[in-house]
C-alpha cells in the first residue's frame, strides 16, 4: 500500500490503523518513505494477514508539529479526525471464479415465454392452468374474486423450443445461458417448487433438458439453473407430505408454528413455505447426497446454478453447497441474487461473506444497473455512475467483478426500454394498459442501444434479458414476463446487439481488462480497459446518445 503526502507537511512517521469486522482493537502497521516525487513523499507499507474478513482502516500521521488521523471524505478526498473508512477484503486463497465465466456474453430466458416447438405431454401438469391459444396475448395480472393473483397462466414455451433457437443465440454472441426455473411447479413462474428432480412437463423432459445441454455444449455455450433452495412451493410433493403426515420425512424441513396449518413463509405468502436450510435431511437431499438435486443436473448437462434470494440463505449453506459444487465439476458456476453491494452487505443483522469466504463467484448487478440507467437518461451526469464502477471495482475480488451479472433488464424489474423512455409508476391496472407513444418508444431504443454500449464495454457477464434485444417494452411483473416477439422484432436494435455482443467475445481486454475512468461530466464519460492483450477505450456522450468504442485491434465501433 502507498500514500502520497505533501513534501510540505514535514512528514516524520505514518501507520496504517487496520480492524476486522466485528473485532474491536485496531492492528498498527508501519509504513518507511519509499522516495520522493515532485511535491510529494510517497510511504510504502506492506502487511500480511491471517484471517480472511472484511476489513476497515484509516491511518495515522505524525509530522513535526502535530500528530493526526486520517479518514476517508467523500469519494477521493480525506480529512483529519473525522470521517469514514476505507473497505478491504481478504478473501480466501480458494476463490477463483471459472475462468470461462469471467466476462462471458450471458442470455436470460423466462422459459414460459421465448419459444414453443412441439407438444409436451401435460398428464402431470398442477392444475389448474390456463393455456393461451395465442402467443402475443398479454399475460394474466388480475386477481381472482377473493383478490389472489394466481399465476398459472401459461404459452407453451419450452426447452425443445430454446433448443431450436441456439442458432440465433449464437449470432447474439452467447456464450452463458441463464434459465429461470425449469423445475415443475404450478406458477408460471416456478419459483414454488413442486419436485426439485423433474423437469415442469409444460417444458418438457429430463431427456429435453440434457439433449439442450449437449447441443449448447457443442455450439460453444454452457446453462445454468435457478436454484430455488430457501422455500419450496405449498403444492410441493414435500410439503404436501409433510404437513399430511406427522412421521414424513420431509416434517423436519419446514417450521411449523400450528401445525399442520400454520407454519413460516416467504414473506408471508402462504403458498410458499420456507425451508430449513441447514436440516441434515434437507441438505443431504439438495447438497451433499450422493443424488442430491445439484449432483443429478449437473450430471444431465447443467453447468452451475443462480441461487435465487441468496440473502435469506446461510453462509454456511451456500459454503457447503460451493463446495459440493466443484466437488462435482471443477469449473461449475455460482451466482447469487444479490441487489445490494455484495462485499460488505448486512442481511438479517449478520455481514454476509459472500466474496471473503468465496462463496459465490459473482452475483445480480442491480447498482451497476441503476447507475448505467440513471446516466443513460439524463437524470445523472457521470458523476455517479464513475462512484458506482469506482466502489465495485475497489470492493469486489477481481474475478468476482468479471463473473457479476451485469444486466439491464431482469424478471424482477421493468424492461430497459421502459425504463429509459420514461420510468412508470402506477397500479397494476396501469401497469397493464401503459404503453409507450411512438416518440417515447424512438426514445427508449435510442437510449437503449447507448446503455449497451455501456453494458458490452464494462467489466462482468453482459446480460441480455429476452427480448430486450428485439425491442420488448413493459413494466414489472408480470409485464416485463410477455412472449418473445418472434417476427415482430426492431431488427436494427437486433443486429446493434449483435455487433455488440461478439465485439465482446473477440476481445480478451473487454472479458478481463482493469478499468479506468478516464474523465466524467456533463453526461459524457471515458473509459479505459487494460490488461496484458492491450487497452480499450471508450467514450460515451449521453447527452447526444452516443458513443465511441476502440479496441485493443485499433477497430473502432461508433453508434
Amino acid at each position: 500500500m502507498r500514500v502520497h503526502i505533501p513534501v510540505s507537511c514535514h512528514t516524520k512517521a505514518v501507520w496504517l490503523l487496520l480492524r476486522q469486522d466485528g473485532a474491536g482493537k485496531e492492528r498498527e502497521f508501519v509504513f518507511s518513505l519509499e522516495k520522493t516525487a515532485d511535491a510529494y513523499e510517497i510511504w510504502r507499507c506492506e502487511c500480511s494477514l491471517e484471517d480472511t474478513g472484511l476489513y476497515f482502516y484509516r491511518f495515522r500521521v505524525q509530522t513535526e508539529n502535530e500528530s493526526f488521523h486520517l479518514y476517508r471524505w467523500g469519494e477521493h478526498d480525506t480529512n483529519m479526525e473525522e470521517g469514514g473508512l476505507w473497505q478491504l477484503s481478504c478473501v480466501t486463497e480458494e476463490f477463483s471464479a471459472p475462468s470461462w465465466a469471467e466476462g462471458a456474453v450471458m442470455y436470460q430466458i423466462f422459459p414460459d415465454r421465448f419459444y414453443k416447438s412441439g407438444e409436451c405431454d401435460l398428464k402431470d401438469k398442477l392444475t389448474p392452468y390456463v393455456l393461451h391459444q395465442n402467443w402475443n396475448e398479454s399475460p394474466r395480472w388480475m386477481p381472482d374474486e377473493k383478490g389472489e393473483v394466481w399465476n398459472n397462466d401459461f404459452f407453451g414455451g419450452n426447452l425443445r423450443g430454446i433448443e431450436e433457437k441456439l442458432p440465433y443465440l449464437q449470432t447474439l454472441g452467447v456464450e452463458l445461458i441463464y434459465l429461470n426455473p425449469i423445475f415443475m411447479a404450478f406458477s408460471n413462474h416456478r419459483y414454488d417448487t413442486a419436485n426439485y428432480l423433474r423437469v415442469d412437463p409444460l417444458l418438457g423432459t429430463e431427456e429435453d433438458f440434457k439433449r439442450l445441454c449437449d447441443t449448447a455444449h457443442g455450439m460453444g455455450m454452457r446453462i445454468i439453473l435457478d436454484g430455488v433452495f430457501s422455500h419450496t412451493g405449498s403444492r410441493s410433493v414435500y410439503f404436501e407430505d409433510a404437513a399430511n403426515n406427522p412421521e414424513s420425512p420431509y416434517k423436519s424441513w419446514f417450521s411449523f408454528k400450528n401445525y399442520p396449518t400454520e407454519y413460516e413463509s416467504w414473506w408471508g405468502f402462504k403458498t410458499l413455505p420456507c425451508v430449513k436450510e441447514l436440516d441434515p435431511a434437507y441438505l443431504d437431499f439438495i447438497v451433499e447426497g450422493e443424488d442430491s438435486v445439484i449432483a443429478h443436473w449437473l450430471r444431465l448437462g447443467a453447468d452451475g446454478f443462480r441461487l435465487d434470494v441468496a440473502d435469506e440463505l446461510p453462509d454456511e449453506f451456500i459454503l457447503r453447497l460451493k463446495r459440493r459444487l466443484r466437488e462435482l465439476r471443477p469449473d461449475a458456476l455460482l451466482l447469487g441474487e444479490v441487489w445490494e453491494d455484495a462485499s460488505n452487505k448486512i442481511a438479517y443483522g449478520q455481514r454476509r461473506r459472500y466474496f471473503i469466504d468465496g462463496e459465490l463467484d459473482g452475483v445480480m448487478n442491480y447498482p451497476w444497473r441503476k447507475a448505467v440507467l440513471d446516466f443513460a437518461r439524463g437524470s445523472d451526469g457521470g458523476e455517479g455512475l464513475r462512484h458506482a464502477l469506482e466502489t465495485l471495482a475497489e470492493h469486489y475480488p477481481a474475478s468476482a467483478l468479471h463473473c457479476t451479472m451485469t444486466m439491464l433488464s431482469s424478471h424482477d424489474s421493468a424492461r430497459a426500454l421502459t425504463e429509459l423512455a420514461a420510468p412508470f409508476e402506477g397500479s397494476r391496472e396501469a401497469m397493464a394498459a401503459h404503453r409507450l407513444t411512438e416518440d417515447g418508444r424512438a426514445l427508449g431504443i435510442k437510449r437503449l442501444r447507448f446503455a449497451a454500449g455501456l453494458q458490452f464495454f464494462l467489466p462482468g457477464m453482459p446480460s441480455i434479458y429476452y427480448g430486450d434485444e428485439a425491442g420488448m417494452e413493459g413494466c414489472k411483473d408480470p409485464f416485463n414476463r410477455g412472449t418473445y416477439p418472434w417476427g415482430r422484432e426492431v431488427e436494427d436494435l437486433q443486429n446493434h446487439f449483435k455487433r455488440l455482443g461478439n465485439m465482446r467475445k473477440n476481445s480478451p481486454v473487454l472479458r478481463h481488462g482493469n478499468l479506468a475512468v478516464l474523465s466524467c461530466g456533463n453526461g459524457k464519460i471515458s473509459l479505459k480497459r487494460e490488461s496484458k492483450d492491450g487497452i480499450c477505450r471508450g467514450d460515451f456522450d449521453a447527452t447526444a446518445g452516443t458513443f465511441r468504442i476502440q479496441l485493443e485491434t485499433g477497430e473502432i465501433i461508433t453508434d
